[in-house]
């Protein structure tokens, strides 16, 4: 890219090697949501943080406890007059199957060709990591404190559904109050073309049982006339979408706002082709709803996937024996207009309803207020977002795109009474969730950067 000269480029360039064992440490540190045994990590992780805020020069650094995970806490309000703005990320990752892992165990980082792996190097440690350097670099310029005014919320429990923020978002009102939040855990579009994120998409899981026989038993005894729960939980599975791609809970699409015509042309002007989509996504083909483009269908549009099935013997010696019951876990994406309190509840009727005679069954549906879907409102923070963006990463304008993915923008949005703008330095190539998760390191600096020139912006302007 196109560089301009750029002190705060320049100086977050020459702190690369800085940066990144900075990311090192803390990515060393398993911090993974969900599993009892890592608890201690959470803790490590978020201590981790508050000393490296302690260190930056925040005044007010604090952890605050959480279910699971805790969260950290930071203040660094010396601007009066100029905006407050409040940065929520996440400190806790996902859980990994070591196994599966080529480029490096999950938490011993490596750098290789530009790219630092390991789990939380992009989601979302490095985003949180290039706050702090933009902090660095926002201040190099001869500043004894940010030119605005600074509020850091660093959950511990994202990864785990977000089930403590809600409450601390409710007992940390006061304390949270500012004009605008910046959410930090979303992706840009192409390393060679940044677009500015002004959505996310919701999420509810579900869990699916269908049970069949009483017990396990061998189908030479009763083949062809017991009831088969893989058969029937692989028919219900297949009549959720129809042959366009469309989903086929009744009512599901009634409250999905229409997509503008402004909103397709900004879609339409990202470069993309099938081939680049294909190789940076890892994925074989392209399937979908009909009338509706990759990009719209990864923001505009609602999804469903099924992420785990099981039934009989999937691994082992085969007993050639009809299931007592098989499982399907779903994950049902949302967009503007829908809600996820809803959209359960049609999900849990279509099941109750859809099932075969001689099955039981039982449908569990995971309905998170923090996994709403959001839509960033019209604001000048996003026009001077878009300004930063260009400055940080050397191009002369940005696009708009939206997130494929969720996170608690509309609970944040709700209970601070701010809009919430999104800004994230990971690319769908970072294989998030995935073995060998990296981060790109001129993503890092770029985000960086970008950030500085935000705080320099807002801090100007007021």
């Amino acid at each position: 890219m196109p560089r301009r000269d750029d002190g705060i480029r320049a100086f977050v360039d020459a702190h690369e090697d800085d940066m990144v064992a900075e990311l090192s440490a803390w990515v060393r540190i398993p911090s993974v949501a969900g599993v009892p045994e890592r608890e201690r990590h959470l803790r490590r992780s978020a201590s981790w943080l508050a000393g490296a805020l302690r260190d930056l020069g925040f005044p007010i650094t604090e952890i605050w406890p959480g279910e699971t995970g805790p969260a950290v806490y930071a203040e660094w309000c010396e601007a009066p007059g100029a905006p407050t703005v409040l940065v929520c990320s996440h400190h806790d990752v996902r859980a990994v199957k070591d196994e599966n892992w080529d480029e490096t165990a999950p938490f011993e980082p490596v750098v290789r060709g530009g790219r630092l792996y390991g789990r939380g190097s992009s989601d979302a440690k490095g985003q949180v990591l290039a706050h702090l350097w933009a902090v660095r670099a926002h201040l190099a310029g001869g500043r004894s404190a940010p030119a605005v005014n600074l509020k850091l919320l660093v959950e511990g429990e994202e990864e785990a559904g977000s089930p403590s923020l809600a409450g601390m978002l409710d007992e940390q009102r006061a304390r949270l109050d500012a004009d605008v939040i910046l959410f930090s855990d979303t992706l840009l579009w192409r390393a060679d073309h940044p677009a500015l994120c002004t959505s996310i998409r919701g999420m509810i899981g579900a869990h699916l049982e269908v049970y069949g026989p009483l017990t396990d038993i061998h189908s030479g005894a009763v083949s062809g006339s017991a009831p088969n729960p893989a058969i029937e939980l692989g028919r219900l599975l297949g009549e959720l979408q129809d042959g366009e791609g469309r989903i086929t809970l009744p009512g599901f699409y009634d409250d999905v706002e229409p997509m503008s015509d402004g909103r397709r042309g900004e879609l339409a002007a990202l470069p993309y082709s099938d081939e680049d989509w294909l190789t940076r996504s890892h994925t074989r083909s392209i399937r979908g709803e009909t009338g509706f483009t990759v990009l719209e269908r990864l923001w505009e549009r609602p999804a469903l996937e099924v992420i785990a099935l099981a039934a009989g013997d999937p691994v082992g010696v085969k007993r050639a024996a009809v299931p007592s019951m098989a499982a399907a876990d779903l994950s049902i994406r949302l967009v503007a207009g829908q809600r996820v309190e809803v959209v359960a509840e049609q999900l849990q009727r279509w099941v109750n309803e859809r099932i075969a005679d001689g099955f039981d069954h039982s449908v569990e549906v995971e309905a998170l207020i923090a996994q709403q879907p959001y839509r960033t409102p019209d604001t000048p923070f996003v026009d001077a977002l878009a300004r930063a963006m260009a400055e940080g990463f050397g191009v002369d304008e940005v696009g708009r795109m939206g997130n494929a993915g969720g996170g608690p923008a509309d609970l944040l949005a709700t209970a601070i009474g701010a809009p919430v703008v999104f800004f994230g330095t990971g690319l769908v190539e970072d294989n998030w969730h995935d073995s060998d998760e990296s981060v790109s390191l001129e993503m890092l600096r770029s985000g960086a950067a970008t950030l500085a020139h935000l705080w320099d912006a807002l801090g100007a302007t007021g």
